[in-house]
């Protein structure tokens, strides 16, 4: 499957909703892990702000990849983020989206407290 890397270098990235553990099956309750490592899977929406436009994006991450406080409007950076078309069928319905992937989602509260104190 296709994986497009997306460039955050020229973006604002801020935490739009705290870390919630991703469902592999919602009617199991069965938890979503990382095929390679077996890591527990976890979602972060992040407010994406990039050439005039803005958007929510839901950023799913290894639960080792998350560092920092992660509450909303603090300011993150996103390490290997990729964006992965999908689609499927669901009930005779074609369903398509883009997903997207890091390998971490790292706080930036801590540094920019550091250098307004500066």
């Amino acid at each position: 499957m296709r994986q497009i890397p997306v460039d955050t270098s020229s973006a604002v990235v801020m935490v739009a909703k705290s870390p919630q553990v991703k469902l592999r099956d919602r009617r199991t309750g069965e938890i979503a892990t990382d095929t390679e490592t077996g890591a527990k899977l976890m979602t972060v929406d992040v407010m994406f702000a990039a050439n005039d436009e803005v958007e929510i994006l839901s950023v799913t991450v290894p639960e080792t990849g998350i560092s920092g406080d992660l509450v909303m409007g603090s300011p993150v950076a996103l390490t290997g983020l990729i964006a992965r078309p999908w689609e499927n069928d669901f009930n005779g319905q074609k369903r398509h989206g883009i997903a997207f992937r890091a390998v971490a989602v790292t706080s930036l509260a801590a540094a920019s407290a550091g250098s307004k104190a500066a």
